[in-house]
């Protein structure tokens, strides 16, 4: 079974990169994950927060498929309101 080795969000080509011991390599390309799953503008910041400060958790959450559920728990609709 390979093992992942290192996770990283790259500025560059806007894709959080999974590396593995066999050499392999994954790519998200978060901007198509936010155009598929973020619906308003209180949920991209949440999702660009997660990407940058946990990529592991963030590759963890689009893999299994919970990233709506995330969003659901974690955003705050009020507190962008004036």
């Amino acid at each position: 079974m390979k093992k992942l080795v290192s996770c990283a969000y790259n500025m560059d080509t806007g894709c959080v990169e999974l590396r593995y011991t066999d050499g392999g390599m994954y790519s998200m390309d978060c901007t198509a994950v936010e155009n598929e799953v973020a619906r308003n503008m209180y949920e991209r910041p949440e999702l660009d927060d997660l990407i940058y400060n946990d990529p592991v958790g963030y590759a963890d959450l689009v893999l299994i498929g919970d990233l709506e559920v995330y969003l659901r728990n974690v955003t705050d609709y009020r507190s962008l309101e004036r």
